[in-house]
């Protein structure tokens, strides 16, 4: 029985490609396969992959079944042992994409961002491949009104978040004003609403924590205000100013500016500098990329305790600071997206975020890879794998049309539970996997 289900998913996982930062064309899919070899913490394990996509008009649907065998043919814990990781199964369910009028999408959260981003920015609900969470984002853009949402995980209280905004002199651009026209005001309230959001210390209890100091949920409210200075069909220039207040800590204000160049489909260009002005007791973008890593952390053997909050509450005279962020897409089909955060007084504040994709339609090579670093001490510190750092990597090549032939990089995270099973720590966990994929797109 053992050998007809792996040779059933041996011939399945032919039919499924790793997708991750697909964006696709209306009424088209991808179907293909993948194996290989993965070594977890230097052990090897068989690895079998289903992810089709396929998208239909504006509404796409992505899979990933992800199942890895030890030497001894059974199937690694971590893959199966939550509810959640079956219903993970669904990468994704969208209907159109970011910044359309309505745009929806239900399943794995990878860089969710609200407004600006000085409050939630590239939150990720799933840094852990082995504790894969379904949440949900949700915006509409009513033109004059909107709103945009997001919510972490369905399993469990997690992070909740929503902005909405207006554009009260919408209808001025009738009347030549364009730039009043435009003028948006925006309001923000994210919280955080897990048992461990506010833990500041606690105690090993018969194998399980129990908390001796918890602040409870975690909300942070704040407003903005936008501006485009210029409109056009080559140049866009938006000045904005966001306050933020994290309740019962500190606050902090940031303005910027982001213009857009269109090089007529050749090169794009989309660009963003801000300076930001930090009371004691606040941290920008609190939900940031790690956000679920940094939440909690408990040392059973020695006690210790690391948490958001606790760095929340110990941030002092951390200065103000400079965020930049830079994407660049040559001809559709080469992206480059980079950010980058650093505070004049805090020597552990630096942010890092890199994204790129090069995978040109019709050609025999692939290459993508996203980058995370958090708390960053120094630009020696920019590139080192650690428990601050987050990675995705795959290059390949076709020798054939449909058969992609890679190496795929991750340096994520597994969980470490208590005796009841709760997660109370992550640790690193590296991944490297040469694997052989059959990739077919197809109309639908």
């Amino acid at each position: 029985m053992k050998t007809k289900l792996l040779f059933i998913i041996l011939i399945v996982s032919f039919l499924s490609i790793n997708a991750q930062f697909r964006k696709l064309d209306p009424y088209k899919g991808y179907l293909g396969g993948g194996f290989g070899v993965t070594w977890i913490d230097n052990e090897p394990h068989y690895s079998f992959h289903f992810n089709p996509e396929i998208a239909f008009a504006n509404i796409g649907i992505g899979l990933d079944l992800n199942l890895e065998f030890n030497k001894n043919g059974k199937i690694r814990t971590e893959n199966f042992n939550e509810f959640s990781d079956y219903l993970s199964i669904i990468r994704y369910i969208r209907y159109g994409y970011k910044g359309d009028p309505v745009y929806g999408r239900l399943g794995a959260l990878d860089y969710a961002t609200l407004g600006h981003g000085s409050i939630m920015y590239m939150y990720n609900n799933s840094p852990s491949y082995d504790t894969r969470k379904i949440g949900l984002e949700f915006d509409v853009d009513f033109g004059s009104f909107g709103f945009e949402s997001v919510y972490g995980n369905f399993g469990q209280p997690g992070v909740a978040g929503i902005r909405g905004f207006v554009r009260p002199l919408q209808l001025t651009e009738a009347a030549g004003i364009p730039i009043l026209g435009g003028i948006e005001f925006g309001g923000t309230v994210v919280s955080d609403f897990s048992d461990y959001a506010g833990v500041i210390s606690g105690i090993n209890n018969n194998g399980n924590f129990k908390a001796t100091n918890d602040k409870g949920s975690v909300t942070e409210i704040g407003f903005d205000v936008g501006l485009p200075i210029i409109k056009g069909k080559v140049a866009n220039l938006e000045l904005y100013f966001d306050y933020a207040k994290i309740l019962d800590f500190g606050s902090g204000t940031s303005t910027g500016a982001i213009l857009r160049l269109n090089g007529l489909g050749l090169v794009n260009v989309r660009a963003k500098l801000e300076r930001r002005f930090n009371t004691d007791n606040y941290l920008p973008a609190y939900f940031n990329s790690l956000y679920e890593i940094e939440r909690f952390k408990f040392n059973n053997s020695t006690g210790a305790v690391s948490s958001k909050v606790q760095q929340l509450q110990s941030a002092t005279s951390v200065g103000n600071g400079f965020y930049g962020e830079l994407l660049v897409r040559v001809l559709g089909t080469f992206d480059i997206l980079g950010s980058y955060q650093r505070l004049d007084e805090h020597p552990t504040s630096g942010i890092l975020h890199l994204e790129t994709d090069i995978s040109p339609e019709g050609m025999s090579y692939v290459a993508r890879a996203g980058y995370d670093k958090i708390n960053i001490k120094d630009e020696k510190d920019l590139f080192t794998l650690d428990d601050r750092s987050y990675l995705f990597a795959e290059l390949g090549y076709k020798p054939i049309p449909y058969i992609l032939v890679s190496v795929v990089y991750n340096w994520t995270f597994t969980p470490i539970r208590d005796d009841n099973d709760n997660i109370i720590d992550y640790t690193p966990q590296k991944k490297i996997e040469p694997r052989i994929s059959f990739v077919y797109p197809f109309d639908m």
